[in-house]
């Protein structure tokens, strides 16, 4: 089986999940399981080292290639070398991941094509849907509760765990610190949390792993609801109004 046949789209309804085989020809059952691709979902490219590129949306599927255009509102796309190797991650509809390497054929400001398509096995290691994003943020430390002294940083992504982020500022793993974020037109969100990983990502940048301090039930349900929102590049204003620690 090709790689686009399995990943390829089918019906949404079933509960048959589509097997996959890497290059070898192995089937490979020891790793998370792989989404589908479908017409209209969206992708965010990274170069091989992880820095982020565009977010774009599929417009074409072909046995070989796969084209992404510009998101609903979207700005032009960053140009890439033609033939430079680029990481492609998104989520399908029952929000399992895709993870793809692949090689640039096209790039132009509204257009962004792929070939070579290999797929990115990984373990599974998570058990909730983890949105890759790239937008501002701060921090604040713990006995900050006002949030007076922002700390800028960018978001890297966020899950109903924790978060990765990207800050120019030293902090060390066990701190506790206050996050607030907020995504699109829905209202901040205030995470109390710990740093429970910490790596220089660039030369004077580093990344944090960020978790959450447990989330109620509620809580959970309401953000899951955003980010599969943001996910599908639906545009909905959240109705939550109070700003406080979740």
């Amino acid at each position: 089986m090709g790689i686009f046949s399995s990943l390829f789209s089918r019906d949404y309804e079933g509960d048959e999940e589509t097997g996959l085989e890497g290059s070898s020809g192995q089937s490979q059952t020891q790793s998370a399981p792989t989404g589908e691709l479908f017409e209209g979902m969206r992708l965010d490219v990274t170069t091989a080292d992880g820095i982020a590129l565009l977010s774009g949306r599929v417009t074409s599927i072909a046995p070989t290639t796969l084209t992404l255009e510009r998101l609903p509102g979207g700005l032009a796309f960053k140009t890439c070398s033609i033939g430079a190797t680029v990481l492609v991650n998104g989520y399908d509809k029952k929000m399992i991941p895709v993870s793809l390497r692949a090689t640039v054929e096209e790039s132009t400001r509204i257009i962004f094509k792929l070939k070579n398509i290999q797929v990115e096995t990984h373990a599974e290691t998570r058990d909730s849907f983890r949105l890759p994003v790239n937008v501002p943020v701060s921090l604040y430390r713990q006995d900050d509760e006002h949030y007076k002294n922002p700390e800028e940083c960018i978001l890297v992504d966020i899950s109903t765990g924790g978060a990765c982020v990207q800050s120019e500022y030293i902090h060390m793993e066990d701190e506790v610190l206050r996050l607030r974020v907020q995504l699109d037109d829905y209202a901040p969100m205030n995470f109390l949390g710990q740093i429970v990983r910490c790596a220089e990502y660039t030369p004077g940048q580093f990344r944090y792993g960020f978790l959450f301090a447990q989330l109620t039930e509620e809580e959970i349900t309401s953000l899951n609801k955003i980010l599969f929102n943001i996910q599908m590049g639906v545009k909905r204003v959240h109705m939550r109004t109070e700003v406080g620690h979740w």
